[in-house]
């Protein structure tokens, strides 16, 4: 018997049952990667590994007490905050983190996996919230160039000739550290690039050879892998190039387990 010893992470996703996105990928990475994870799941999802039909939401005081109770037992070294649609959950979520600012945030708000918004929630509105209450508290926001795109409509006009480092340093301004912006444009055929953003301006740009897939959990995996070696004590630009190497060997290494989407294998190591 003896006390914890790897590093401790809270995650906050869904909870799918192919386990290829949300809480119990992300407890893949951190067990694959020398970390112990934990889980604050926000919904459950009908589904399999080629779509999501449905999701039932966990309501939102449920969402915030799972991680309150944990959080009051253990100390954690890193969140990370998956996808989320609901905009309660991101008001909870919110409020949790803040009360633990040594902890590093990853936060990985967008994801193709869950169903489109419905009527009753207001995509704008949607993404002023991720920006006005999670992205401040983030140590790294991670989002594609295509999502990127998208937030910077709620404050800015598109054809005012502001480019991708310009919408990285507004989000940087509102408290956010780090921004790591996903397939962004790659000069040579068939690469793509990741870009990580500071207050210093580019601290890294890197390209990366685009797998065919098609996959599903590829950015969740990658934004897991970054809070796992933050949580293993790596500066944020060791833990993005460790990442993305980890990342791009369990896509090369992904299975297919059925008539859907590769998953990325989180063990490819172990095998």
């Amino acid at each position: 018997m003896q006390n914890q010893t790897s590093p401790l992470i809270l995650t906050f996703g869904v909870a799918d049952p192919v386990g290829a996105v949300g809480v119990h990928a992300d407890l893949a990475v951190f067990a694959a990667l020398g970390c112990s994870g934990l889980a604050a799941t926000t919904a459950l999802l009908i589904g399999d590994s080629a779509r999501v039909e449905d999701q039932q939401h966990v309501d939102p005081d449920w969402v915030a007490d799972q991680a309150r109770v944990v959080l009051e037992d253990v100390e954690v070294q890193a969140f990370k905050i998956g996808a989320l649609d609901n905009m309660e959950h991101m008001s909870a979520i919110a409020e949790v983190v803040s009360d633990y600012p040594d902890a590093a945030l990853i936060l990985d708000p967008f994801g193709s996996q869950l169903p489109a918004l419905g009527e009753e929630e207001d995509p704008e509105e949607h993404l002023t919230i991720v920006r006005q209450l999670l992205v401040p508290q983030a140590t790294l926001l991670m989002l594609s160039y295509v999502e990127l795109t998208h937030m910077a409509e709620t404050w800015r006009d598109l054809g005012n000739g502001e480019t991708m480092a310009d919408d990285a340093q507004h989000l940087i301004d509102l408290g956010c550290e780090f921004v790591l912006v996903t397939g962004t444009p790659a000069t040579a055929p068939g690469q793509r690039a990741n870009t990580l953003y500071s207050a210093e301006g580019v601290l890294r740009h890197e390209p990366w050879q685009h797998l065919s897939g098609p996959f599903v959990g590829a950015g969740g995996t990658l934004s897991a892998a970054i809070a796992a070696y933050l949580a293993r004590g790596a500066s944020v630009v060791e833990a993005v190039e460790l990442a993305e190497q980890y990342t791009y060997q369990a896509l090369a290494h992904a299975q297919r387990y059925g008539m859907g989407r590769f998953v990325p294998n989180r063990f490819f190591k172990t095998n």
